[in-house]
């Protein structure tokens, strides 16, 4: 039930030096934009900001993050002045939280990586160039979210109130294999005060191997909460986005023996930079059954240092 070019299994999204390369025209919406890059030992790789704010967020492996805002940028809070940061990273997307950078819009940016990675840049349209900043990843709040089969990993890195961004928000989800998470569905594609965000969002995937090094796969919904709306039920693999303009998001399904990672990408034009979320009034009722219960024991699958 995959409609038309929501799904974009790995490679189908790549362009130039990316793995993938979603922008708002390629979506087809206004704000929200995730590239992938990997980078040989020793490699570096160069963009610049454009009218987007970015997040460095490594994927696998560590870098150094060099980035200065032009002298013809907009009026700006940032000095202007070039910075650099080392970015520790981590082994991979199931092993441990990472650090992060932030880099503001009109900036060029310089990723080096003398061991080689994999590095996500996670961004949205804005109009003020915020002060670039690096976080650690002690830092980074981890929450656990549901209870038994609904169990799941929130790495909160730029949660809507846990850091500052202009329009950007972005989370990573881990769930383990047999569980599911985005449960119950919900959506954020209207703008009601105090009730409903109004965001575009993006899902990249990776899954975690079997034992045997066997590649293992996942579940992506998403039903229309319009006439004509985003419908998809896609398999996912390591490398795969599913981009939601609108809908019930949800489930993400892992298969069992098969931990699911996803990166959440969201911005959107509200007048407040927030997370508001409606749940699917057919499903909502899941979580009057999570008090009493206890979270999957296999989570956390680790914490901040």
């Amino acid at each position: 039930m995959t409609s038309d070019h929501r799904h974009l299994p790995a490679g189908a999204g790549a362009e130039g030096a990316y793995d993938l390369d979603i922008g708002p025209e390629r979506a087809g919406w206004t704000y929200s934009s995730l590239r992938v890059v990997t980078l040989r030992p020793g490699a570096a790789h160069t963009f610049d900001a454009g009218d987007s704010e970015w997040i460095v967020l490594p994927l696998a492996g560590g870098c150094t993050v060099t980035t200065a805002v032009a002298t013809t940028a907009v009026t700006t809070t940032s000095d202007g002045g070039g910075v650099t940061f080392e970015l520790n990273g981590r082994d991979s997307v199931f092993t441990a939280v990472t650090d992060f950078a932030y880099v503001p819009r009109d900036a060029r940016t310089t990723l080096t990586s003398p061991g080689g990675g994999r590095f996500a840049l996670a961004g949205a349209r804005c109009e003020r160039a915020l002060p670039a900043r690096h976080v650690p990843a002690s830092a980074v709040p981890v929450e656990l979210r549901g209870t038994g089969t609904c169990s799941r990993q929130v790495n909160n890195f730029a949660a809507a109130d846990v850091f500052a961004c202009e329009r950007l928000i972005a989370v990573e989800v881990l769930t383990p294999g047999g569980n599911w998470s985005s449960y119950p569905p919900h959506k954020h594609d209207e703008h009601h005060a105090g009730e409903e965000s109004e965001l575009e969002e993006i899902y990249y995937f990776e899954i975690a191997a079997a034992p045997g090094g066997e590649a293992g796969l996942g579940y992506q919904r998403v039903s229309p909460s319009r006439e004509k709306g985003t419908d998809v039920l896609a398999e996912v693999r390591t490398g795969d986005a599913v981009l939601i303009p609108d809908g019930w998001h949800g489930p993400s399904v892992a298969a069992p023996g098969h931990a699911m990672y996803y990166l959440n990408v969201m911005a959107g034009p509200g007048p407040g930079r927030e997370w508001l979320i409606r749940d699917h009034p057919a499903h909502a009722w899941i979580r009057s059954t999570w008090p009493g219960q206890d979270p999957d024991p296999r989570l956390p699958l680790y914490e901040a240092p």
